[in-house]
């Protein structure tokens, strides 16, 4: 029996670029619901720093893939997967559009290109292996060993990527293919539709410095210092997410205070910057940037990328 293919929206792009704002109007134009793709929103009592969006301020829009674990577990991209699929598949059967928005490219691919994970659970030995490799020699040599093995994928990870650079040797270790021979295995569950948003690149940078300073006004010094209450620390991946492990850095007396919002800054510049190349390499990508094309505003966008999603999809 052929199984029934799912049409979801994709919102990418970098942070700070107002993909929130985007998916909200989509989602009133549309009758849609919306699954985070950002790695850090999954983590509960981490709100002020991931820019969580507020239930008051969802519009009565249901959101998925939100406060799904406490900060101090391991979540992994194939337990992301396998429920932001099922909500998919969930919104869609209700007669509602799916509406995907993030930045965290690798939970994107896994829903867009739908990798098989069945053979790629979990390996605690493994694991524990790389783990120690990473911890002994540095994470470098984790990225030469992807090297020799997944050219592809090493060029799509930063060296000092710990988390994916141990996940795409699981992966490779476990399976005897690279991650595009896995990808290309897999038979198509989903329909994707997808659109970019980005801007001028110091535009964007001044928004990225202005939501830190934000941040740091609404408390997310006192957010870090309730995480650690919980049993935190920096051998958790929570606690790796930009504007985290720089504030535990100046809680354990490692940075001034004016230094970690500096470097909170700089790092997500930085990351804009990689989430950009990351998602460009997606062809199938349409990209959109404001007040372009006599585009205005985020309404006057929104109504456009409806009418082509009805136009080619409905």
């Amino acid at each position: 029996m052929t199984k029934l293919r799912v049409p979801f929206l994709g919102i990418a792009g970098p942070t700070a670029v107002g993909k929130t704002e985007l998916s909200l109007q989509l989602a009133e134009v549309l009758g849609g619901e919306i699954i985070s793709a950002d790695s850090m929103q999954v983590y509960r009592h981490m709100d002020i720093g991931t820019a969580k969006l507020p239930r008051e301020e969802r519009r009565g829009i249901l959101h998925y893939m939100i406060d799904v674990v406490e900060p101090t577990a391991t979540y992994t991209v194939y337990e992301y997967a396998t429920t932001a699929r099922q909500c998919i598949r969930d919104v869609f059967s209700r007669g509602k559009v799916p509406i995907v928005v993030g930045g965290t490219g690798l939970y994107f691919r896994s829903l867009i290109n739908e990798f098989d994970f069945t053979e790629t659970v979990r390996d605690e030995s493994l694991r524990t292996e790389l783990e120690e490799v990473a911890r002994v020699v540095g994470s470098v040599s984790l990225h030469a060993r992807l090297a020799a093995l997944d050219a592809e994928a090493a060029a799509r990870i930063h060296p000092h990527d710990k988390k994916r650079l141990i996940r795409a040797l699981e992966i490779v270790m476990q399976t005897g293919r690279s991650m595009r021979e896995s990808y290309a295995l897999r038979e198509r569950q989903f329909v994707p539709f997808l659109v970019g948003l980005t801007d001028e690149r110091e535009r964007l940078y001044r928004r990225i410095d202005a939501r830190v300073d934000h941040m740091i006004q609404m408390g997310l010094l006192r957010e870090v210092e309730g995480l650690i209450a919980l049993g935190c620390n920096e051998r958790h991946s929570s606690m790796q997410a930009i504007g985290y492990k720089e504030l535990v850095d100046y809680v354990e007396g490692r940075l001034g205070f004016n230094e970690a919002v500096e470097l909170i800054k700089r790092s997500s510049r930085r990351y804009a910057k990689r989430q950009l190349s990351w998602f460009r390499a997606e062809s199938r990508i349409k990209w959109y940037r404001l007040e372009e094309n006599g585009m205005m505003n985020m309404a006057q966008l929104a109504e456009s990328i409806g009418s082509l999603w009805e136009a080619n999809v409905v």
